[in-house]
């Protein structure tokens, strides 16, 4: 594995160190949660599940940040070529996950594999990926809370660099970066036990994602201060609210399974279907 080194200056002290403990913790990680080695217990192509992946992240990028311009055109009708400097931030997730569900609707459809089974395997990932992948948000500086006092993120008992790092222009805001990335983790713990249940069918997975991270956003959404807005109404929230109801539906569908049926750990001459 190549070594490589993260030097990140800040006039203020605020982000290096943490960004480089950051990295330290990440690099101990060893890829537990590969879609690869999941996959592989289906029968389903290394080849296939790369190269989905990787559309399906580059397509995602894309969604997130139109997602984002959509709602915010009044943003960049004055400057279109600032749409592409996603670099200043400006990535909806709510996007992102949908770009990545269709690009993986594509690829399942093209290669006659079962969407639903694709789906549960990539939840853990995705789910641990939102969770890291929210410290962008503390790094930037943004996506975060109502305006707080030092009191009450003190007694929270945060680390001081979070403390520091919530200090904007010399206001302190709520870390609701935090809590999302936190429950975002839990939600991956849970989702690694659920995956090994004995009785688990195949869609259990994707649809707990789809109600556990809705309710997770629904609340963080009624938090932050920065929302996308529609009528009056917070984009995220209604987002929420719809894949929510689309995963209990499925819950609801798959309730009416017999007990041994369509087991998530058991592999089907069937699988390969969409």
């Amino acid at each position: 594995m190549k070594e490589f080194k993260y030097v990140v200056t800040d006039n203020e002290g605020i982000h290096a160190r943490p960004a480089g403990e950051l990295v330290k913790l990440v690099k101990g990680f060893e890829s537990t949660i590969s879609i690869e080695k999941e996959g592989k217990k289906f029968n389903i192509s290394k080849d296939f599940l790369f190269n989905m992946a990787f559309w399906a992240i580059i397509i995602g990028v894309i969604g997130a940040r139109l997602y984002y311009v959509i709602f915010n055109f009044n943003l960049y009708q004055n400057d279109l070529l600032s749409i592409f400097k996603i670099w200043e931030g400006g990535l909806a997730i709510h996007g992102g996950i949908i770009a990545g569900l269709i690009v993986i609707a594509l690829y399942s459809k093209k290669y006659k594999m079962r969407f639903i089974r694709i789906t549960d395997i990539c939840v853990p990932s995705l789910l641990f990926a939102q969770g890291i992948g929210r410290w962008g948000n503390f790094f930037n500086q943004e996506a975060h809370g109502a305006a707080t006092s030092l009191e009450h993120l003190k007694s929270l008992h945060l680390p001081q660099f979070i403390i520091n790092g919530m200090n904007i222009n010399g206001i302190y805001y709520e870390p609701t970066f935090l809590y999302e990335s936190l429950l975002c983790l839990i939600g991956f713990i849970i989702v690694l036990f659920i995956r090994r249940g004995k009785y688990t069918k195949v869609g259990t997975i994707t649809s707990f994602y789809l109600m556990y991270y809705s309710v997770v956003r629904f609340l963080i959404e009624s938090m932050r201060t920065d929302s996308l807005m529609l009528g009056g109404f917070k984009v995220a929230q209604i987002i929420s609210i719809i894949l929510f109801l689309i995963g209990l539906g499925n819950i609801m569908l798959i309730s009416r399974k017999s007990k041994f049926e369509d087991l998530y750990n058991n592999v089907y001459k069937n699988e390969m279907r969409f």
